[in-house]
């Protein structure tokens, strides 16, 4: 669904008639540019359909944001910061509090997220929609609400929750288990799943089988092992799903909406009708607004000879770079993903007399170390891997530099300096329900399925020709195996330091694959700290207490 500037303003409506939970924001409390109640607003079929998309909108303050990013890709075993990072506290853990800024933007997004799926659950039935339609609303509702808390629910714990809508200032806040969140998180979703339509002609939208997919993987998440397996072998056979021929198509600008996406948050092409924050159309907006993703990998080409900054190169931000461990993930030789997965050369687009002409190498960053006679006899600049990284896989002096992520590269950008992205974000896609389910069957036994379906990621992602070579037997099969695949698979896709968690890995494979985040990271860090803000705003301070080890 792609949103409009008309709909992104009755979104701001909708969120702006309820508080986030559990502390209202002032500008949330205080701005309603309609005057108009909860109730009257949702009592017609435009004004609930305003809520429902409201309820969309707020994933993109995650999804493609910076914030998000920090959030889910940062403090595991792939990432280290670069210059740039402005969220070095989530990933090193060196000083992550409670008054992290990322932190505390997220907790109030997803909590009015959550409170607007309420309203809606509660409301829909006053909605003038027909009875069909409530409930494929209503289905989606659930969906994005169990979406929203498993957010919540893995990024804090067990925190407040509640499924009634607050329209008021509310001053306490709960302790809630975290089964008791995964209790309504899975009704939700069965809710999803037996009321959603196979498909839908309103691209962004949930769907029958993107609650399945996101059931298997709450399913996982909880150990529930069989039923994550049937659900994901249901995506993967039963829908019109398919991997796409090629891994580097799926980064392809012109080719968002492919057969592999099985729900993606989308953003508008023109990108006047995206997020950004607008004085008068949108002052709840985001401060950078749509897909920001293409900014934070790209390391600063713009310093060296024969390279000025342009749209087919991007804006450097230098804020992410990749860890030694995960390059060395990849056999170049043989796997086609590291190619399409990573920015190793940069072609010279200024002239430098007796040096480039416009079309030479001007840099090539690799994980290779190359020879010092070598490396004499080329023109270009070349950061290889000692020139990057330390023996012991910590980064050097050098943190501009460096082997950059381009899957999320946008060269429609209409200007070199233009901080927004059309590019939709994957969330859910058919390689990681395969990779889903080969973890399903794995902790069930079954090494034959698992074999087959991680076989099936790993033929697409040959270099044609090599299929046999990337091909694994049982012996091959480990936890370990399946995370190292959905690194080489998902690196950058939001994903990661859920999966960590998942499988009770994340301070395992931090401390033996990150040496710059693991000699910080503790067990208590498998949550984040409740932000300050949060805690300072409530009256039941005893009860409400912040997460341990975190101040």
């Amino acid at each position: 669904m792609k949103y409009s500037a008309s709909l992104l303003k009755k979104t701001l409506v909708a969120g702006t008639l309820l508080c986030t939970l559990p502390a209202c924001e002032k500008q949330l409390e205080e701005y309603n540019p309609s005057g108009v109640t909860p109730e009257a607003a949702y009592a017609t079929p435009a004004g609930f359909e305003s809520l429902v998309n409201a309820a969309y909108s707020y994933n993109r303050w995650w999804y493609g944001k910076e914030d998000g990013y920090s959030m889910s890709e940062m403090g595991t075993d792939l990432w280290h910061r670069g210059a740039g990072d402005v969220n070095p506290d989530l990933t090193d853990y060196t000083a992550l509090q409670s008054n992290s800024v990322a932190v505390e933007s997220l907790w109030g997004k997803l909590y009015a997220a959550v409170n607007v799926c309420n309203a809606g659950v509660q409301n829909v039935s006053k909605s003038g929609l027909s009875a069909d339609l409530q409930k494929r609303r209503e289905g989606e509702l659930r969906f994005l609400r169990a979406f929203y808390y498993w957010h919540i629910v893995e990024t804090w714990g067990g925190v407040h929750f509640t499924t009634e809508p607050t329209t008021g200032v509310q001053t306490t806040a709960n302790r809630t288990p975290v089964a008791d969140f995964y209790k309504q998180i899975l009704e939700d979703l069965n809710f999803a799943v037996a009321n959603l339509p196979n498909t839908t002609t309103e691209y962004g939208r949930a769907t029958k089988p993107a609650a399945e997919a996101f059931l298997a993987r709450m399913h996982l998440t909880r150990g529930n092992n069989q039923e994550a397996a049937t659900l994901a072998q249901k995506v993967i056979s039963g829908y019109n799903f398919q991997l796409l021929p090629r891994y580097a198509d799926l980064w392809n600008m012109a080719n968002m909406e492919n057969r592999e996406v099985v729900w993606a948050v989308n953003y508008a092409k023109d990108l006047s009708l995206n997020d950004i924050v607008d004085a008068s159309a949108y002052p709840a907006g985001h401060p950078r607004g749509s897909n920001n993703g293409h900014l934070l990998w790209m390391m600063k080409y713009d310093d060296q000879p024969g390279m000025v900054r342009d749209v087919a190169n991007g804006r450097p931000f230098n804020r992410y770079m990749p860890s030694l461990f995960l390059l060395d993930l990849f056999d170049e030789t043989k796997d086609a993903r590291y190619a399409a997965t990573f920015k190793t050369t940069w072609i010279a687009n200024a002239a430098v007399a007796g040096r480039f002409a416009v079309g030479d190498t001007a840099v090539v960053a690799t994980k290779r170390e190359i020879p010092a006679a070598v490396e004499a006899t080329k023109k270009y600049r070349i950061w290889d891997r000692s020139a990057v990284y330390r023996a012991n896989g910590t980064v050097g002096g050098d943190r501009l530099h460096y082997v950059c992520l381009k899957k999320f590269d946008d060269p429609t950008r209409p200007t070199l300096n233009e901080a927004q992205s059309s590019r939709d974000v994957f969330v859910l896609r058919l390689a990681d329900v395969y990779l889903m389910a080969a973890e399903a069957n794995f902790k069930l036994g079954n090494t034959g399925p698992a074999v087959t379906q991680i076989n099936a990621v790993r033929r697409r992602a040959a270099i044609p020709g090599r299929e046999a070579q990337m091909e694994i037997t049982a012996a091959d099969l480990s936890l370990d195996f399946i995370l190292d695949e959905r690194a080489r698979e998902l690196a950058g896709e939001q994903t990661r330091w859920f999966d960590l968690k998942r499988t009770g890995k994340l301070v395992d494979r931090v401390k033996r694959f990150n040496p710059e985040s693991g000699p910080s990271i503790q067990a208590f860090h498998e949550v984040r700290p409740i932000p300050q803000r949060q805690l300072d705003a409530i009256t039941n301070k005893s009860e409400f207490t912040q997460n341990p080890n975190y101040r």
